[in-house]
């Protein structure tokens, strides 16, 4: 990269820092108002901020050919992945969520080469990313139950992450080298009346009353991780290679784990202090360990 690097790397942390609390303020917005209208007001409160924040910095969306692929691999993620997360995440634990999302520099990993002609995922990245799958298994095995019926959240959870990976290899394919709050909002514009003819079409209900927990989640999720998350997420996507953006999805899981021993005096066992070391074991790899002396590329 170049003198952008720094900037890159702060928005980098900051969507591991905002994806870290999603999963469980996705669950509270959904609570007693129902996942269709939590997930619905939340993108339509972020669609509003986002373009509030395009007047604001005098930025302006593009409707060329390009640009309209651009905002539809974007509203691939931004209403396919995120409506089956809202819906599984009322029938699995959110811990689920994130360590299923694990699995995105995998899937990642193996769409990049042939979508984008990155090149394959060599040995150290391959055993880098093995490390951080091992240690979210490390950070959660035992350490949740699933009721009957879960599974059918667990295959809506898988077919978000592939639709989430799939989503940031085509956006980064279409090479639109646009402002990452105008792929934001381009996509957000794209996926509402998808929402919009979802609800029409399931009879959804406006909720007669919003519990303040479930309105305080929706205005986080709306305001700070789509119009803020997403639009760091694409920033980041710019500058960098989609298998190492796809690696924030293993430190969010754990990040979030420490947020709740912290904040929640959620208890940490022995399990999440050894899934802590694989998964920043496996980013080290990840990043340093073609480096390491007598390692050629590739190996």
């Amino acid at each position: 990269m170049s003198e952008a690097a720094p900037r890159v790397w702060a928005a980098y942390l900051g969507v591991a820092v905002i994806w870290s609390t999603t999963p469980l303020a996705i669950q509270w917005s959904g609570r007693e108002v129902g996942y269709l209208f939590g997930v619905t007001a939340r993108m339509v409160i972020g669609a509003v901020v986002c373009l509030i924040l395009l007047h604001l910095l005098g930025l302006r969306l593009a409707w060329h050919r390009r640009a309209w692929q651009a905002y539809f691999s974007v509203a691939l993620g931004v209403f396919g992945a995120m409506s089956l997360v809202y819906w599984a995440a009322q029938r699995i634990p959110s811990g689920w969520i994130s360590v299923l999302f694990g699995l995105t520099p995998l899937l990642t990993g193996l769409l990049a080469p042939r979508l984008l002609g990155e090149g394959p995922l060599s040995g150290w990245r391959l055993v880098g990313i093995l490390f951080g799958v091992a240690g979210l298994v490390a950070v959660f095995a035992g350490g949740l139950t699933l009721e009957a019926g879960s599974w059918k959240g667990l295959v809506a959870v898988l077919c978000a992450v592939s639709l989430h990976s799939l989503s940031s290899v085509l956006t980064k394919r279409v090479g639109y080298q646009a402002h990452g709050l105008v792929l934001t909002t381009g996509g957000l514009l794209v996926a509402l009346p998808a929402y919009f003819f979802v609800w029409w079409l399931t009879e959804a209900r406006w909720p007669d009353w919003i519990p303040p927990r479930a309105g305080l989640s929706i205005l986080y999720l709306g305001v700070v991780a789509t119009a803020g998350g997403f639009s760091l997420f694409y920033l980041v996507l710019r500058h960098l290679s989609a298998t190492r953006v796809a690696m924030l999805t293993l430190i969010t899981p754990v990040a979030a784990l420490w947020l709740g021993w912290l904040l929640n005096g959620e208890p940490v066992g022995w399990r999440i202090l050894l899934g802590t070391a694989l998964i920043l074991l496996g980013l080290l790899v990840f990043e340093f360990g073609e480096r390491m002396p007598g390692t050629s590329p590739g190996t």
